[in-house]
């Protein structure tokens, strides 16, 4: 049975619309984990993802009646966009339903082509229910976005474009896992010819549904699916991709969404690019193998499958990078509350970086604050927090709660239950070591913070709100204080926003 899918991909018509894409060695990646990495670059594809491959092949294959009626397919969109390309190519009409969850990226894409775009369902399965009612329906041929031998064998081209691309010795291939075609395909190739190379499969943690097939030794059918690896995220592997798989596939890997974010930087680190989740399952359970293992010397490769993102995702992506690669911890802190209380913390803290603050008065004996730390690692973390501990610091470690780095850290805040004489300030912090503590040390010893909000977001000043108690009498001496330590400010006491959300909403109406 192998024999019969290495002749189909020998012969897959992909060429006449997919490029041969790059096998590009990862300089950054290489040096931290002391193996050679290499990136195959399906994300340079036209459509920027590795489906036009098996799209087209199936597409390419159909009878001339198949072509006449035209053809219908389920997609969270990266399969759509091959279709619909594919289709527009050959002049056939396309019919795409795809989940209503999709990134309009994708959805705008499909429609640029000419294709019929209809969106239906929170998720691939009930789209992909839909597309076959409409199928029937119609008399349209359906195109399967993994679970068929001709789309199969298209994916498969990568695999034998990575053994001609790289002739030395290769010791495992990464590649991203949702219904199972490119594992299947890439992975039934490598293996008939290069046997010793591992074949690894890497899913997210809330969509593995190979992981729990292979475990089952059946295909297990989800209870549910996380979304955020959207290209991934599929209830149950395809019946014939799962038979390959079983035969092909040496280990799964799950990796969470923080080590998603985390891996989609290293990406855009070697080569500049942004992959999106499922494109860049690959290096994270490239680097999650590396870590568990300990292998040095290593030839890995990585296939980097698509970069179909939207744009206003990155800031949660870029968000939660630093904490995937235990770069970042978040606390929360119980300090004192009086003068001094917080300067004393970011004396015990050191040269370490915080890089979120946020903090509201609520009560006159206790503060509660929400923080966030620079780390090299997760020994780091512990130690650090250890230490603090030691010193008689309460602390709580926030770093693994889902609720926390989703939610909480956005909603510290609200109202002062009476007049606590507040001057709220923006301010511009250069980002370097010291600047908090250069701020708090000109401080009087009598004035109060009662509000701090702030987190890194990487430029080279940080914008910082904060709210002081500072009596009448002593108003000269606090202007005094501003112009002395010299970081750019402005007054916001007056702001609408501040009394309708933290401070007092009778001091603002909607006129």
């Amino acid at each position: 049975m192998p024999s019969k899918y290495i002749k189909k991909i020998l012969e897959a018509k992909v060429y006449q619309v997919a490029n041969e894409t790059p096998l590009e060695p990862a300089p950054l990646l290489e040096e931290r984990f002391a193996n050679q990495v290499f990136l195959k670059r399906e994300d340079l594809q036209s459509v920027f993802s590795f489906k036009i491959r098996g799209a087209y092949n199936k597409i390419a294959n159909l009878t001339p009646e198949d072509r006449k009626h035209g053809v219908i397919a389920a997609s969270a969109g990266n399969h759509a966009q091959g279709v619909a390309l594919s289709c527009q190519r050959l002049g056939i009409p396309a019919v795409i339903v795809m989940p209503a969850t999709t990134p309009q990226i994708k959805v705008d894409a499909v429609r640029r082509k000419k294709a019929e775009a209809i969106l239906h369902g929170d998720t691939y399965d009930e789209a992909y229910a839909h597309a076959r009612g409409l199928a029937q329906e119609r008399g349209l041929a359906f195109v399967h976005p993994y679970d068929d031998p001709e789309v199969i064998a298209g994916q498969g081209t990568i695999g034998m474009e990575i053994l001609r691309q790289h002739k030395d010795g290769i010791d495992a291939i990464f590649i991203p896992v949702g219904g199972g075609g490119l594992i299947a395909g890439v992975g039934t190739y490598v293996k008939y010819l290069r046997p010793e190379i591992k074949i690894i499969g890497v899913e997210p943690e809330g969509s593995a549904a190979l992981y729990q097939s292979l475990k089952a030794g059946r295909r297990v059918v989800l209870d549910k699916v996380d979304i955020f690896a959207d290209g991934v995220a599929v209830k149950q592997i395809g019946e014939e991709s799962f038979r390959l798989a079983r035969e092909c596939v040496d280990r799964v890997i799950r990796v969470n969404t923080d080590e998603i974010c985390a891996a989609i930087k290293d990406i855009f680190d070697d080569t500049r690019s942004i992959a999106e989740p499922a494109g860049a399952l690959g290096v994270a359970g490239m680097k999650k193998y590396v870590q568990e293992t300990g292998v040095t010397g290593k030839s890995l490769v990585a296939i980097v499958s698509g970069a179909n993102v939207n744009f206003n995702r990155l800031r949660h992506i870029s968000e939660r990078a630093e904490l995937g690669e235990d770069r970042e911890c978040i606390f929360a802190l119980n300090l004192p509350e009086r003068p001094g209380a917080l300067k004393a913390f970011c004396m015990a803290m050191g040269s370490k970086p915080i890089t979120e603050f946020n903090y509201r008065y609520t009560d006159p004996d206790q503060a509660y604050v929400f923080i966030g730390m620079g780390l090299t690692s997760r020994e780091e973390r512990e130690r650090t927090l250890a230490e603090l501990r030691a010193e008689g610091y309460l602390l709580k470690d926030l770093t693994d709660s889902e609720l926390a780095k989703q939610h909480i850290r956005h909603m510290v805040g609200g109202h002062v239950k009476h007049d606590i004489n507040e001057l709220l300030y923006r301010f511009e912090f250069p980002e370097r070591k010291g600047a908090l503590l250069a701020f708090l040390s000109r401080m009087a010893d009598t004035w109060n913070i009662s509000l701090f909000h702030y987190r890194n977001d990487g430029a080279t000043y940080g914008q910082v709100l904060v709210g002081f108690q500072i009596p009448e009498k002593e108003r000269r001496d606090f202007q005094r204080f501003l112009d002395e330590v010299g970081y750019p400010c402005a007054e916001e006491t007056q702001n609408h926003a501040y009394h309708l959300f933290l401070g007092n909403p009778e001091k603002t109406d909607f006129e």
